[in-house]
C-alpha cells in the first residue's frame, strides 16, 4: 500500500435532507464480482480506465457501497475510507459525493476502488446482506458509470484474524493481510487488470437490497496523514528474537497502523492497541503475514487507544512504524482556561473523549460498541456546541433524522440506530433525546427550522405513546430496557417523570417555533398539571421521593427536578442539602447534578463536588480520556470503558455556567454572557457559534470584577456581572451603573429580568470591557 496520501477533496455535505430519500435519477448500475459470496469481511478491487479530451472544472462523483471504500484516481488517493454505515432508516443506504476533478488529466485516466464488505449486523450498522458498489460521474464533459465495463477482483490477500473475534456489537472484523497474495500497485494507471473479472451488473437504483440512496449528511472523514509515534523509535530495528514494540500515541486516537519491514515469506506480525479489550469486550486488531523482501502495509480498519503494540517475529528488520489518525471532519474551535489547573484538564479530557466518540455517528465508546446510544448523544452534542466548529452540528442532525427514520409503526423510538442486532427501547433515553436537552438544544444552537419541522410529527407521535395516571403523574413504560442510569439508588418514578417533563418542555418550544397554537396549549396544560401532581405526589418536605421507593434518596432525581423546572426555588435549600449528602449518580447523570447546583446558585459547591467526583479519572496520568464509570474495569459500569463521551458534561458546565455563554434566542441572535465564577480568580472561554466567535474572560479578585467579551456583529448579548455589592460598573471606560442604579447611555443599557444574582446589560456586537468595583 502506498504511504503518501494527499489531502481529501470533497463536496460540502451541508445540504439539508429530509426523512425521505432524495429522488435521484441514477444512470449507473450496482455492480459486484461474479464470484462474490457475500461473506463477512470480504474485500474487492475495482478498476475503470477512460479517456478525457479536456479536464472539467468540477466532476462530482456519486459513490455508494456496502460497506466502506478507498478511492484512487491515476494512482493518487482521493478518499481514505468513504461511505458511512447503513442506514438512514431500516431500508435505505447512504451515498457520498466527491469532486474528483483535481485528480483527472487529459488523455488516459484510471479509477481504482478498494471496497470492504462488513457482511454482518451490529449496533451501528444494518447489513444489506449483499455486496455491491455503484459509481456515477456525469456532466457535459465526463460520463463515467459503473457497469460491466469495470474490472473487479476479490482481494484474497485480506482475511479474518483468528480468535478472539470482536464482540458481536461491532460490525467490523479484525483484518488479516497476507502479503504473499499481494496484487502489487494495482491502483496505478499502468497496472494490467486483463485477468480480472468483468463486473456483474445487478440493477439501477432504487433496487433491493439497498433501496433508495440518501446523500451522506456529514463531511468525509478527516485524514491527518501518516505520522511518527511519540517515543522517537530509532530505525532500523533488527529483531534478533521475537520482539514487542510498544508505540506511544500523543492521545487516545482513532488510527490505522502502518509498518515498513524487511522479512522472509510467511512471518506473522500482530498489531493491536491497549484498548484491544476496551470496556471488557474485545475490539479489533490486525495481523500481517510478510512476503520475501522489503514491503510496507497499512491496516485500513481503524482502532483506537493510547498505545499501538506491534509483535514482531525473530528475523524481521523493522524499517519504519507510523500511524494515521482519522476522524470526524471538525476543528477544535472552542476553548476554556481558568486559574484552576484541575478544571482546565477536565475540559481538555472531555474534549478528547468527545472527539474520539465521533465518526459515522456519535457513539458511546470507540471500542466496545461504537453505538449511537442517545443518552450519550445528548451529552456529546451539548459539548460539541461549546468545543467544536459548526460542522459538528451535522452529526447531531444526522442522528436526529435517523432516530425518527427508524421509528416503529407503533410510534415507539429505540436506540442505538442504525442497528441490525438491537431493537430495544430505553424509555428515559428516548425522552431525553427528543426533549429540551436533545432536539430542542439542536434548534436553540442552530436555528435550523426545517429539521425541526421535518421531525416534529415523529416526536409528537412518540409523546402520544405516554399516558398519565389518575394521580396526574406519568405511567411508567418498561420499554425494552427500563434503564435510568448506571449505579444504585435510582428512584425510577422520579427519573421517568422528570425526563418526560423535559420532553414536553422541548416539544412545547418546537410547537411554538412551528406555529402550532393548539399543540402549544395542549403541552402547556399537560406540563402545568404534571408539575402540580409531581410535587403533590413526591415532595416530602425535605426531598423528592416516590412513596414506594425504599432506598437512599436519589441525588440524580433531585437534580433532574431542578433542571426540568419541576422544582421551584423554595425547595432549593432542601435539595442542596440532599446533594451535599448523596452521591449515587454516574458520570453521565452527574452533569445534571452539577448543573442543578449552578442553577440554584450554589456554584462554589458545584465545582467542589465536580472536582471531588471526577478526581480519579482527571488526575490519572495514564489516560487522556474520561471513563464510563467512576473507575476502571470492576470499578466502572457496563464493562467500564476508559473513553466514554457521556462523562464529559463538565466541559459544557464550565463554558456555559462558569464563563456564562448560552443562547437565549435560537441561533445566537440573542445570547448571554453571565458568568458564575464559582470562587475562581480567572476563567475564559471561546465558543464558535453559528453567528461567529464568542469570547468571555473574567478576572475576579481584589474586590474588582473585570469581564472582557467579544460579541459577533449582527447579534446582541446580555452581559451579566455577579452582584457582589459593587458600587460602580463601567463599560469600555464609561460609567453605566452606580450605587444600585443604571446610568443613562446608548451602549450598555439595562436588561430587565427577575435575576437578583447578576446586574445585566444588553449590548450590540463588538469588544466590551466591563469593570465592577466595590
Amino acid at each position: 500500500m502506498i504511504k503518501t496520501i494527499k489531502a481529501i477533496v470533497f463536496v460540502s455535505m451541508c445540504t439539508v435532507y429530509s426523512l425521505n430519500a432524495q429522488v435521484n435519477n441514477w444512470r449507473a448500475k450496482w455492480i459486484t464480482d461474479s464470484v462474490a459470496q457475500n461473506t463477512p469481511n470480504s474485500w474487492y478491487n475495482f478498476r475503470k480506465d477512460f479517456s478525457l479530451k479536456k479536464v472539467p472544472v468540477n466532476a462530482v462523483a456519486k459513490i455508494a457501497v456496502d460497506s466502506k471504500y478507498w478511492l484512487w484516481i491515476n494512482g493518487r488517493m482521493v478518499v481514505f475510507e468513504g461511505g458511512i454505515k447503513r442506514g438512514p432508516n431500516p431500508k435505505d443506504t447512504y451515498y457520498d459525493e466527491v469532486n474528483i476533478a483535481p485528480y483527472l488529466q487529459e488523455g488516459k485516466n484510471n479509477i481504482s476502488v478498494l471496497a470492504w464488505y462488513f457482511g454482518k449486523d451490529g449496533y451501528s450498522h444494518k447489513s444489506s446482506g449483499k455486496f455491491g458498489f455503484i459509481f456515477e460521474c456525469v456532466n457535459s464533459q465526463i460520463n463515467i458509470l459503473s457497469d460491466n465495463s469495470w474490472q473487479v477482483l476479490e482481494n484474497s490477500a485480506y482475511g479474518r484474524c483468528p480468535e478472539p473475534f470482536p464482540n458481536s456489537r461491532l460490525v467490523e472484523s479484525s483484518i488479516r493481510y497476507d502479503a504473499r497474495k499481494d496484487l502489487g500497485l494495482w491502483y496505478k494507471q499502468e497496472f494490467d487488470d486483463a485477468k480480472w473479472h468483468k463486473a456483474v451488473v445487478l440493477g439501477t437504483p432504487p433496487m433491493l437490497p439497498w433501496n433508495n440512496l440518501v446523500l451522506r449528511p456529514i463531511p468525509l472523514f478527516k485524514d491527518f496523514g501518516l505520522k511518527s509515534y511519540n517515543n522517537n523509535l530509532k530505525f532500523p530495528i533488527e529483531c534478533k528474537s521475537d520482539t514487542i514494540i510498544v508505540c506511544q500515541l500523543p492521545a487516545n486516537l482513532q488510527i490505522t497502523p502502518y509498518l515498513k519491514v524487511e522479512a522472509l515469506d510467511g512471518q506473522l506480525i500482530d498489531i493491536r492497541t491497549d484498548n484491544f479489550k476496551g470496556g471488557g469486550d474485545y475490539n479489533m486488531y490486525a495481523q500481517y503475514i510478510t512476503r520475501n523482501g522489503q514491503q510496507e502495509y497499512e491496516s485500513y480498519g481503524w482502532i483506537n487507544g493510547h498505545k499501538v503494540i506491534y509483535s514482531i517475529p525473530k528475523g524481521v528488520k523493522v524499517l519504519d512504524l507510523e500511524y494515521r489518525q482519522t476522524g470526524y471532519n471538525t476543528e477544535f474551535k472552542g476553548d476554556f482556561t481558568s486559574s484552576d489547573v484541575f478544571l482546565n484538564l477536565l475540559w481538555k479530557k472531555s474534549l478528547r473523549t468527545l472527539y474520539i466518540t465521533m465518526r459515522d455517528s456519535y457513539m458511546d465508546c470507540p471500542d466496545r460498541e461504537r453505538a449511537q446510544w442517545w443518552g450519550d448523544v445528548v451529552s456529546e452534542s451539548g459539548e460539541a456546541f461549546y468545543a467544536l466548529d459548526t460542522k459538528s452540528h451535522l452529526l447531531l442532525k444526522k442522528g436526529m433524522y435517523e432516530l425518527i427514520g427508524w421509528q416503529r409503526q407503533d410510534s415507539t423510538l429505540f436506540s442505538p440506530v442504525p442497528a441490525g442486532s438491537w431493537d430495544k427501547e430505553l424509555p428515559t433515553q428516548m425522552l431525553t433525546s427528543i426533549g429540551y436537552y436533545g432536539f430542542w438544544n439542536y434548534y436553540l444552537n442552530t436555528a435550523d427550522k426545517k429539521t425541526i419541522a421535518d421531525l416534529y410529527d415523529g416526536v409528537r407521535k412518540y409523546l402520544k405513546v405516554w399516558k398519565i395516571n389518575d394521580k396526574g403523574t406519568l405511567i411508567l413504560r418498561n420499554g425494552g430496557w427500563t434503564w435510568g442510569d448506571w449505579g444504585a439508588n435510582k428512584d425510577m418514578e422520579l427519573i421517568f417523570n422528570t425526563t418526560y417533563y423535559m420532553a414536553l418542555k422541548g416539544v412545547l418550544n418546537m410547537a411554538k417555533v412551528l406555529d402550532k397554537p393548539n399543540d402549544v396549549a395542549e403541552y402547556r396544560k399537560e406540563m402545568d398539571h404534571l408539575k402540580v401532581a409531581f410535587n403533590k405526589s413526591f415532595w416530602t418536605g425535605t426531598a423528592y421521593r416516590d412513596p414506594n421507593y425504599k432506598e437512599k434518596t436519589d441525588d440524580r432525581a433531585q437534580a433532574l427536578a431542578v433542571v426540568s423546572g419541576l422544582a421551584d426555588a423554595d425547595k432549593y435549600p432542601a435539595i442542596f442539602k440532599v446533594l451535599q449528602e448523596e452521591e449515587h449518580a454516574s458520570p453521565y447523570m452527574e452533569k445534571y447534578v452539577v448543573e442543578a447546583l449552578f442553577q440554584m446558585g450554589y456554584d462554589k459547591y458545584a465545582i467542589e463536588r465536580m472536582k471531588k467526583r471526577f478526581a480519579n479519572m482527571v488526575n490519572n496520568t495514564d489516560y487522556t480520556t474520561l471513563f464510563e464509570g467512576w473507575g476502571i474495569g470492576s470499578e466502572g459500569f457496563g464493562g467500564g470503558t476508559t473513553n466514554h463521551a457521556w462523562s464529559g458534561g463538565g466541559l459544557t458546565i464550565l463554558s456555559q455556567y462558569v464563563c456564562g455563554i448560552a443562547p437565549i434566542e435560537p441561533g445566537y441572535s440573542l445570547f448571554q454572557i453571565v458568568p458564575q465564577p464559582a470562587g475562581l480568580d480567572e476563567a475564559s472561554a471561546t465558543v464558535q457559534s453559528v453567528k461567529g466567535e464568542i469570547k468571555s474572560s473574567f478576572v475576579n479578585k481584589d474586590n474588582v470584577f473585570e469581564l472582557l467579551v467579544e460579541v459577533p456583529q449582527g447579534t446582541k448579548a446580555v452581559i451579566g456581572l455577579p452582584n457582589y455589592g459593587f458600587n460602580l460598573i463601567t463599560a469600555n471606560g464609561k460609567k453605566v451603573w452606580q450605587k444600585g442604579s443604571f446610568l443613562s447611555n446608548k451602549k450598555a443599557v439595562e436588561y430587565k429580568d427577575n435575576s437578583k444574582s447578576h446586574i445585566k446589560f444588553i449590548v450590540n456586537g463588538g469588544r466590551w470591557k466591563f469593570k465592577a468595583n466595590i
